[in-house]
C-alpha cells in the first residue's frame, strides 16, 4: 500500500540545525489546552540524552513543537537551544504542531485532539475530514461529527482537499453527472481520463460507465433524490471543456457595453490580468524554490475554487435570463 501523502509536510523537522539563544524564542503554537506539563519537562531535564531539535516558526520566532524540551533546557541552565525553522503561515505551523504531537513525544489527549481539530477546520475548511483526521489522530466520523457542531463558525466550501492531495467536489452528484455527459461524447474515453476530466476517482468513473452500459441511472438509489434546482443539475451534466481564454478575451474587448462603460474596462482589467496571472504562475512554476510548493498549491487551489463558485453563479444568472426570454415567460422585477 501506497503511503498517504502528510497533510503538511514534515521536512521542516528534517532542515538545518541551528544554535538559536532562548531569549529570542516565544511560546505559541501548542495544541495542549492545559499548557506544558511541568513535569514531563522536568523528566527531561533528568534525562542525560542529548534531546532532538525544536522546531520553531521562524517569521514570530513561536515555537511550534518542542515546549517541553526547551522548558527542560532551561531547568538545565542552558541559554541556547538547538533549533529547525519552518517558514510557512501561521495557519500551517499550527497544523505542523498538531502533526507533531501525535507522531511522538507526550501524546495529545483526546480534547486536545478535538479542539484543534476544530481550529484546523475553520482555517482550513476545504480540507478533507480524512485529512484532518489524519493531522489530529482522530477518527474521519469524530471529525465529521465535529464540523457539523461548528456548523455556520466554518466557511461553507464546493469542494474539499483530501489526504492524497486531490481536490474532490462534495457533491458526488456533479461529478457522476459530469463523467456520464463525457462517457456519452467519448464513449472509447479510458477510465483515467474520465476520472480526470470529470474530477471523480477510477472507481466512481467505472461505476457510471457500467451503468451507462446497463441501461441504468448514472446516479445510485442514493443520490437519485438530489434536491437541486434543474439549472444546476444541467451544468452538472455539461462536460467541463478549457475554453480558448484569449478568443474570449478577445471578443469582449470588442462589445461596447464593456469597452465605453468604466465598470467594463475595469471588469476586462480584471479578467485579462487573471488570465495572464494564471500563464504566469504556470511557466515559472520550475523557479518555485521547494518550500514554498505548498502555499503556492493551496494558493492555486483556493483560487480555482473561487473561480468555479463564480462561473455556477454566472450559469444561474444565464439560466435565469433564457428564463425571461421564453415565450410567455415572466420576469421578476
Amino acid at each position: 500500500m501506497s503511503a498517504v501523502r502528510p497533510v503538511v509536510s514534515l521536512e521542516p523537522l528534517r532542515s538545518e540545525v541551528q544554535i538559536v539563544p532562548i531569549s529570542l524564542l516565544q511560546p505559541g503554537y501548542t495544541p495542549r489546552l492545559a499548557g506544558e506539563d511541568l513535569v514531563h519537562a522536568a523528566a527531561l531535564a533528568d534525562c542525560e540524552a542529548d534531546l532532538p531539535p525544536i522546531l520553531v516558526h521562524r517569521p514570530t520566532m513561536k515555537v511550534i513543537d518542542g515546549m517541553h524540551r526547551l522548558r527542560a533546557a532551561q531547568l538545565r541552565g542552558r541559554t541556547e537551544i538547538e533549533v529547525r525553522f519552518f517558514r510557512g503561515p501561521e495557519e500551517a505551523a499550527f497544523v505542523l504542531a498538531v502533526q507533531a504531537n501525535t507522531t511522538h513525544g507526550l501524546p495529545l489527549s483526546l480534547s486536545d485532539r478535538e479542539a484543534a481539530a476544530g481550529r484546523i477546520l475553520r482555517s482550513h475548511p476545504h480540507w478533507s475530514d480524512r485529512a484532518i483526521a489524519s493531522a489530529t489522530g482522530l477518527a474521519a466520523r469524530t471529525v465529521s461529527a465535529i464540523r457539523s457542531r461548528l456548523d455556520e463558525s466554518v466557511p461553507q466550501v464546493t469542494m474539499r482537499l483530501g489526504r492524497d492531495g486531490r481536490v474532490r467536489p462534495l457533491n458526488a452528484v456533479e461529478g457522476r453527472l459530469r463523467a456520464h455527459a463525457l462517457i456519452q461524447q467519448h464513449p472509447q474515453a479510458t477510465l483515467r481520463e474520465i476520472a480526470k476530466a470529470s474530477g471523480v476517482s477510477l472507481g466512481t468513473a467505472r461505476d457510471v460507465r457500467q451503468r451507462v452500459r446497463q441501461g441504468m441511472d448514472p446516479l445510485p438509489g442514493r443520490h437519485q433524490q438530489d434536491q437541486r434546482g434543474p439549472a444546476k443539475r444541467a451544468a452538472a451534466a455539461r462536460p467541463e471543456q478549457s475554453p480558448d481564454c484569449s478568443a474570449v478575451l478577445q471578443n469582449l474587448r470588442k462589445d461596447p457595453s464593456l469597452r465605453f462603460t468604466d465598470s467594463g474596462r475595469s471588469l476586462l482589467r480584471l479578467l485579462d490580468s487573471g488570465v495572464s496571472a494564471v500563464r504566469d504562475c504556470r511557466d515559472a512554476i520550475d523557479a518555485i524554490p521547494p518550500h514554498a510548493l505548498y502555499h503556492i498549491m493551496e494558493l492555486a487551489r483556493g483560487a480555482a475554487a473561487e473561480w468555479l463558485d463564480l462561473a455556477e453563479r454566472l450559469h444561474e444568472r444565464t439560466e435565469a435570463a433564457r428564463r425571461d426570454d421564453r415565450p410567455g415567460g415572466v420576469r421578476a422585477d
